[in-house]
């Protein structure tokens, strides 16, 4: 049955009222990957990848308006990404300060809160100043939050959830003998929002690249070939599509 829901679902493009008749996913995590593959597939620098990339993250975010989606969370830059060769970093970081001082405007308009969530303190000063004010312009909107994961890594994500835990229980403001795990997610980057009902992943890589470990738990996985720069609308809604036609039963029967 789950096969041929899934060749269904690769055939058909559903409509946006079609959608919004079955179960909307609060919560969508993207793994955006495949830029670099699609540069070379191109014959073009690694750099358009990326640039093309934003573009559709941009539509991406418009579509998940327009179907009721309230939480992205797109996976942009990890902890590991840093090791990458010095150059294109420098071009990375040059890219996230114009793809968010182009785009403020646009997410103010359409209502988007911003959420950098990650190491901050291993980003660059300017980047980080320009992060900064996005999330200052756009802290009092509503209609979606795009959390923007930037140097990020769940280990180490839930490995300062912990420390924090365990000073707040030497300081005796926490007791976690009376606490469930529950209180660990109190203390990760995205507390106070609801975990993902689906993780989407592009470019046919088959795993999850230490991302949201701990909020993934019961999250429904989607994997695709398309690339990311290739992943517009139509592949989304695709996704959403399959999302709706699957049975979630969180362990229960």
């Amino acid at each position: 049955m789950r096969f041929l829901t899934s060749l269904l679902s690769f055939f058909k493009t559903p409509s946006i009222d079609e959608l919004k008749k079955a179960v909307i996913p609060e919560h969508v995590a993207i793994i955006m990957d495949g830029n670099g593959r699609w540069a070379q597939k191109n014959r073009v620098p690694r750099i358009f990848g990326y640039k093309k990339g934003a573009e559709v993250l941009r539509e991406i975010v418009i579509a998940c308006r327009d179907i009721g989606i309230k939480y992205i969370t797109a996976y942009s830059f990890s902890s590991e990404n840093w090791a990458r060769p010095k150059d294109e970093v420098n071009e990375l970081m040059r890219l996230f300060i114009e793809v968010l001082e182009r785009e403020l405007d646009l997410l103010i308009k359409n209502k988007v809160k911003l959420n950098l969530i990650g190491s901050r303190e291993l980003i660059p000063g300017e980047v980080l100043e320009v992060f900064k004010n996005a999330e200052l312009k756009t802290k009092d909107n509503s209609d979606i939050v795009l959390n923007i994961a930037f140097s990020y890594g769940s280990r180490q994500e839930i490995f300062n959830a912990v420390k924090k835990i365990l000073k707040l229980h030497l300081e005796k403001k926490l007791d976690i003998v009376k606490s469930d795990f529950n209180v660990l997610s109190e203390y990760l980057y995205t507390a106070k929002i609801p975990d993902p009902d689906l993780l989407i992943r592009t470019s046919g890589e088959y795993r999850v690249s230490n991302f949201l470990l701990w909020q993934i738990a019961y999250t429904e996985l989607y994997f695709t070939k398309v690339l990311w720069p290739d992943f517009n609308r139509k592949y989304f809604f695709k996704a959403i599509y399959e999302y709706q036609h699957r049975s979630r039963r969180f362990g229960k029967l």
